[in-house]
C-alpha cells in the first residue's frame, strides 16, 4: 500500500486483510497525522518515501520491499468483507497455476449494492517483475496465465480526494516535455472534465479519438465529450459524439439511456422506448475491464420505461417494469410511489 495522511480508514483497511494477508507492506508518502502510527500496530514494515508525482514509482518502491511470491495492492480507502477475504486467502492455493489475479473492484454504491464495477489487475507473482506504469491512473500491464475471481475489493471513500492533484501532474509532465499516450490523454481528458474545464477537455478527447487507443476508452471518451459538448452549449455535436461511441465500440447501455432520454424530452416515446429496452438487454462484458454501470443496463431503463408505458395508457407494462426496477432498489421513491399511482390505474 502506499498512503498518506489516512488516519481515518487505515485500520479499517487493515483490519480487513489480517486473516489472509502475510505480511503488510506500508510506504507513506509524506503524512503529517497519525497515519504511520496506526500503520505500525499492523506492521514493522513502514518505509518512508518521498512523494515525487508519480504514483507508479511509490507503488513499484512498496512491491519492491515485498518478501512473498504473491503481491496484492490495495489503497487505504479500500474494504474487504469477510466472505471476500476468505476467498483471498483461498486464492493462495489456486494461484499455483497462475500468474496474475483480476480481482473486482467496486467504486460507487447504492446503500450497500455496489453499482459501479470493474476487474483490475490485483495480485501478482513477484517473479514475474511486472512494474508499474503511468505517473497517475497507474496501471500494471498484465502478462502470463490469468485467473479472474468474483472476490471484491470495495473502494469507500470517506473524504475526496485533492481536486486538482492528478490534473497538475499531467501539466506538470506536459510542462516538461512528456508526450502523452492514448491511454493518458483518455485520463488527462477526464481530468479536465471533472475539474470544469469542458473546452480543453474536448480538445483533449478529441485528439485521443483520432489516434491510437482502447476501444473502451474511446467510447467512454465520447460520452464523457457528449456531456462536455452539452455544458458548452454545443448540443448537435454532444449529438454526434454519443452516436460515435457506437462505432468506436459495442454499444454501450449508458448510450442508449442518454438517447432515450433525448428522445423522451422530444416526446418521441416510441423511439426512447427502444433505446431503453435496447440498453436493458445488452450484455455486460465485466471482464473487458470497462467500467460498469450497473444501473444503466437495469434499473434506470426498467423505471424509465414504467414512465414511457405510463404516458402511452399501457399500465400493465409500465406496472411490470416498474417492478423490474423494484427487483433491483425495493426501497427506492420513485419504484414505491409508481407502485401506488399504478395499482390504482390498474384497479
Amino acid at each position: 500500500m502506499i498512503v498518506k495522511d489516512e488516519e481515518e480508514v487505515l485500520a479499517r483497511c487493515l483490519n480487513c486483510v489480517q486473516s489472509f494477508a502475510d505480511e503488510i507492506i506500508i510506504a507513506d508518502t509524506g503524512s503529517s497525522d497519525s497515519t504511520i502510527k496506526i500503520a505500525r500496530t499492523f506492521t514493522d514494515k513502514v518505509y518512508p518515501f518521498e512523494w515525487c508525482d508519480d504514483f507508479s514509482a511509490a507503488r513499484n518502491f512498496s512491491f519492491s520491499k515485498a518478501g512473498c511470491e504473491l503481491v496484492m495492492w490495495l489503497d487505504a480507502d479500500d474494504v474487504i468483507s469477510d466472505a471476500d477475504a476468505q476467498k483471498i486467502a483461498a486464492l493462495k492455493e489456486e494461484m499455483c497455476g497462475y500468474d496474475v489475479a483480476f480481482l473486482l473492484y467496486a467504486s460507487a454504491f447504492d446503500g450497500e449494492r455496489p453499482t459501479f464495477t470493474y476487474y483490475r489487475e490485483r495480485i501478482f507473482r513477484r517473479s514475474l517483475g511486472l512494474k508499474w506504469q503511468g505517473a497517475v491512473h497507474e496501471v500494471i500491464e498484465p502478462r502470463g496465465r490469468l485467473l479472474y475471481s468474483d472476490a471484491t475489493v470495495m473502494h469507500k471513500k470517506v473524504k475526496p480526494s485533492p481536486p486538482m492533484r492528478n490534473l497538475h501532474i499531467y501539466q506538470k509532465l506536459i510542462s516538461q516535455g512528456k508526450k502523452l499516450c492514448g491511454r493518458e490523454k483518455f485520463y488527462y481528458g477526464r481530468e479536465l472534465f471533472y475539474n470544469g474545464m469542458y473546452a480543453e477537455c474536448a480538445a483533449v478527447l478529441e485528439n485521443f479519438l483520432s489516434g491510437e487507443g482502447w476501444s473502451e476508452n474511446k467510447a467512454e471518451a465520447c460520452i464523457t465529450l457528449y456531456y462536455a459538448y452539452s455544458a458548452l452549449g454545443e448540443d448537435a455535436r454532444a449529438e454526434a459524439c454519443l452516436l460515435r461511441s457506437f462505432s468506436v465500440c459495442s454499444p454501450k447501455s449508458q448510450a442508449c439511456c442518454i438517447l432515450g432520454e433525448r428522445l423522451l424530452k422530444k416526446g418521441d416515446l416510441n423511439a426512447a422506448i427502444y433505446w431503453y429496452k435496447t440498453a436493458a438487454s445488452l450484455p455486460q462484458n465485466i471482464k473487458s475491464g470497462a467500467f460498469v454501470n450497473a444501473d444503466y443496463s437495469g434499473y434506470i431503463p426498467f423505471i424509465q420505461l414504467c414512465v414511457l408505458y405510463d404516458r402511452l395508457g399501457d399500465y400493465k407494462r409500465a406496472y411490470r417494469y416498474n417492478e423490474l426496477a423494484g427487483s433491483i432498489k425495493p426501497d427506492d421513491k420513485s419504484y414505491l410511489y409508481n407502485k401506488r399511482y399504478l395499482l390504482t390505474k390498474l384497479k
